[in-house]
């Protein structure tokens, strides 16, 4: 774990650190010293300081925590609701529907999966939804600001036709119902993540206190640790600085920065599952690798 690169925040932190690390080169050289005059800290206040902003720190990981587990917990809702309609649609109408039929409604669920995750990241979703959709649903679909609402449109179309044939009755029709307004609720929770940021003016105020206080780090510590400051601020700093560009990093847990979720690879869980329950041949180059890696 020392020497772990990949989804590691030090890389994004090497300047600063080097920079903190070169102001500490230059403390101990000059002894403390700003124009002859000598910075009179000492490591007590710096401690009492120290302590208040871990816990501030704290809090704020907290509520980015917070925010990226609501994510997750929503898209294993995703999963799970996906999979209870693909199983009603192949086994509560009578007689049962054809192939063609419940590739048509599965094909829905899993372009609903991907517009969703485009939505959230912001990203042009033309390929994924043109390979899943027939030519008269992507036209309908690419044209639409909120997409996966508009696929949900189409699957109660689906499930309304179904009902109007006699299929299901309308006890079955208000299962799927439910169902679907599930979706509608995960796309709502998503969105109030996505447009929710943490208030600018708290991140700004811990960032400043942050770098305020590595910046004093060096003063307090010279006469007691000489030639030591350096490392012994470079290593305080980084759990500081560390802390506060990971709670950054994960308040928008939608991105396709390394600590994000994976929505990629719960996408394509979401299409293999679906298609599995449907009996159909799963493309290898469509299998999540390890689950949720991206």
């Amino acid at each position: 774990m020392l020497f772990v690169w990949h989804g590691s925040v030090l890389p994004k932190l090497l300047p600063r650190l080097s920079l903190l690390f070169v102001l500490s080169v230059g403390v101990v050289f000059f002894n403390g010293k700003i124009f002859s005059f000598k910075i009179p800290l000492n490591p007590t206040p710096l401690t009492l300081f120290g302590f208040v902003l871990a816990l501030f720190l704290g809090f704020r990981n907290n509520v980015s925590y917070d925010r990226f587990w609501e994510a997750r917990k929503l898209w294993g809702a995703l999963l799970n609701c996906t999979r209870s309609l693909a199983r009603q649609v192949l086994t509560l109408p009578e007689p049962p529907v054809d192939r063609s039929l419940s590739q048509h409604f599965i094909g829905l669920l899993v372009s609903f999966t991907y517009a969703l995750k485009h939505q959230l990241r912001d990203t042009d979703p033309q390929q994924d939804l043109k390979a899943r959709l027939s030519e008269t649903q992507y036209n309908f679909i690419i044209s639409s600001k909120y997409k996966p609402v508009m696929i949900t449109k189409l699957m109660s179309e689906w499930v309304a036709n179904v009902h109007r044939a006699g299929r299901i009755d309308t006890i079955q029709q208000m299962r799927f119902d439910e169902n679907l307004d599930k979706l509608a609720e995960i796309v709502g929770g998503c969105e109030r993540i996505i447009s929710t940021p943490i208030p600018y003016s708290y991140r700004v105020l811990l960032h400043r206190t942050v770098y305020l206080y590595c910046f004093l780090l060096p003063f307090g510590l010279v006469d007691s640790l000489q030639w030591l400051t350096p490392f012994i601020v470079a290593f305080i700093a980084y759990t500081f600085v560390a802390f506060e560009a990971i709670a950054d990093e994960i308040e928008q847990p939608f991105g396709i920065a390394s600590n994000d979720l994976a929505l990629n690879a719960m996408c394509q869980m979401i299409e293999t599952s679906l298609m599995e329950l449907n009996g159909e041949e799963i493309s290898a180059n469509i299998i999540p690798k390890n689950g949720i890696i991206d």
